[in-house]
């Protein structure tokens, strides 16, 4: 830059020369008029160095974008065209250029049209006529030097000048056996995500299960018990009666049967069967209703939907829960007795169950552990409230504990896959699921079912 600034210097002080000779043939008014133009010639002179340095500058800015450009161009694997609005190409890169076997020269220049296959070139015009401002597409060959390439998926996409108005179009395609094989990638990769998925499911339903075994033998084996205690006695009871009758069909005396009857206590016996034989049967029935609650675990699309008794349902996932996890804390229960939702009795009972556990899980460790449930109606709704006043769940966290695979437990404690599982089935349901803390600190999940009235 220094010869040319000296260059300059040395031009401006020839003018200033050639200006101060004729001033001496001037008179003094003329030398102040003179000097005021030497003044602005400096200003536009200086002006003009300022101009020119930042035009330097933005020269060497543009020079750079371009190069930019032109190495993401080049970078692109996909074969790139521009062309006019006559279809004569402008630019192409370089995939383009080993794609067709030709220099760039012979390229620029030529119809885009001209360089299809034969059989293409109808369909090639109706392309690259398209007057939409949407990106169009068709399937095409090239005649390169090697012969018809392969198909291509070809997207045609309208370029514009800076004033908005159409100034050709870009071209880019990619080989469809490459998307081809691109997409059957995919689409195994969600198949084994599908099976995945479908595999953990299950794999979860089993881990309820199991957490439910503890609660169901417990719950069994007490009318079991209840009812086996009562067989012996009854079994007991037959072998006197048998033998008091024994004796009275022998024709023994009137002194010796009354003699066995106070012996064998036949009195209290027969006082004692009728209770015997109701309690008996509540064991019976009590076995038959957890059985009927075990059939209801069933996650089948075709069981047809019904009124559920939501007071019944919570107090069943009461029971289990707390048998499975032998839980120490006071669970509290406010329900509705005539609330009705509609839905699957069993699928409301998982859900509940894995609610309830839940809340157990996160109140172990307080001072004073405490698990609410409320029901009750709310329009159109049933509602069920499940809350623990346990650590809580941070608000950075409450909008993915229903996401698969996502738990705070420890690990080996959970999969993750229980909220998001009931997340589900309630959605079927036509319900919503939700998580917030009430102000007495904790988590609360509210549950929202379709309100049965019948």
């Amino acid at each position: 830059m220094t010869k040319p600034e000296t260059t300059r210097d040395g031009a401006r002080g020839d003018l200033i020369a050639r200006v101060a000779g004729a001033d001496i043939a001037l008179s003094e008014g003329s030398e102040q008029v003179w000097l005021e133009v030497i003044r602005k010639m400096d200003e536009v002179y200086a002006d003009l160095i300022v101009y020119e340095s930042d035009l330097e500058k933005k020269n060497g800015e543009l020079e750079e974008a371009q190069t930019f450009i032109q190495s993401v161009i080049a970078s692109v694997s996909d074969v790139l065209v521009v062309c006019d609005e006559s279809g004569a190409i402008l630019q192409i890169n370089p995939a383009f250029r080993e794609l067709m076997g030709h220099d760039e020269q012979e390229l620029v220049g030529s119809s885009l049209i001209d360089l299809f296959v034969a059989e293409d070139r109808a369909e090639a015009k109706t392309l690259c006529a398209a007057a939409t401002r949407e990106t169009t597409s068709g399937e095409l060959r090239f005649r390169t030097s090697d012969g018809p390439s392969d198909l291509m998926a070809i997207n045609r996409s309208p370029l514009f000048d800076a004033a908005g108005r159409r100034a050709g179009a870009v071209f880019t395609g990619r080989p469809i056996g490459e998307l081809r094989r691109a997409y059957e990638a995919l689409h195994l990769a969600h198949v084994e995500l599908k099976q995945a998925q479908s595999r953990l499911i299950e794999q979860e339903k089993m881990a309820s299960l199991g957490r439910l075994v503890a609660g169901v033998a417990h719950e069994l084996n007490n009318p079991i018990s209840f009812v086996y205690g009562n067989i012996h006695t009854l079994d007991r009871y037959r072998k006197a009666l048998a033998r008091y009758l024994a004796a009275i069909h022998s024709g023994v005396a009137v002194k010796e049967r009354e003699k066995l009857r106070r012996a064998e206590d036949i009195d209290a016996v027969i006082a004692d069967l009728e209770p015997l034989i109701e309690g008996t049967l509540e064991g019976a029935v009590r076995i038959s209703d957890i059985v009927k609650n075990l059939r209801r675990l069933s996650f089948g699309a075709k069981t047809p939907r019904e009124p559920v008794a939501l007071a019944k349902v919570v107090e069943t996932a009461t029971q289990w829960a707390a048998r499975s996890k032998k839980a120490k804390a006071r669970i509290v229960t406010r329900l509705e007795p005539d609330l009705l939702a509609c839905g699957h009795s069993g699928q409301i009972h998982s859900v509940l169950v894995n609610l309830i556990d839940n809340a157990l899980d996160a109140v172990r460790d307080a001072p004073a552990p405490l698990v609410e449930i409320v029901t009750h109606a709310e329009g159109s709704s049933a509602v069920v409230e499940v809350i623990d006043n346990g650590k809580g769940v941070p608000d950075a966290l409450r909008s993915r504990v229903f996401e698969p695979f996502f738990t705070t437990k420890t690990v080996g404690e959970g999969t993750g896959l229980g909220l998001w599982i009931s997340y589900s089935i309630v959605h079927e349901h036509g319900g919503s699921i939700e998580i917030d803390a009430p102000p007495s600190g904790g988590a609360r999940f509210t549950l929202r079912l379709p309100r049965a009235t019948d």
